[in-house]
């Protein structure tokens, strides 16, 4: 399954995730901090999508309420949903 989400309240604009029989096997974030979003990214592939949502869920950048990590727990959380 392919996901196209769009984060709220973070400097990056594009969520592309895929996952295959709940693992995360891509995972693109188009804004935001280049290269900690690659390391991000790269960190995920390969583990339980259950997990990196639940490793990424809360975490906050500065002061905002919501980060990157948790904008991509929330898109996980979206394509479990349905």
């Amino acid at each position: 399954m392919k996901l196209t989400y769009n984060p709220v309240g973070t400097c990056s604009r594009l969520i592309e995730i895929e996952i295959e029989d709940g693992i995360v096997t891509d995972l693109q974030v188009t804004g935001g901090c280049n290269g900690n979003l690659k390391g991000i990214a790269a960190l995920c592939r390969g583990r339980k999508a259950s997990e990196v949502a639940q490793t990424l869920r809360g975490i906050r950048c500065g002061n905002k309420a919501t980060s990157c990590p948790d904008q991509i727990a929330c898109a996980i959380e979206s394509a479990a949903q349905g």
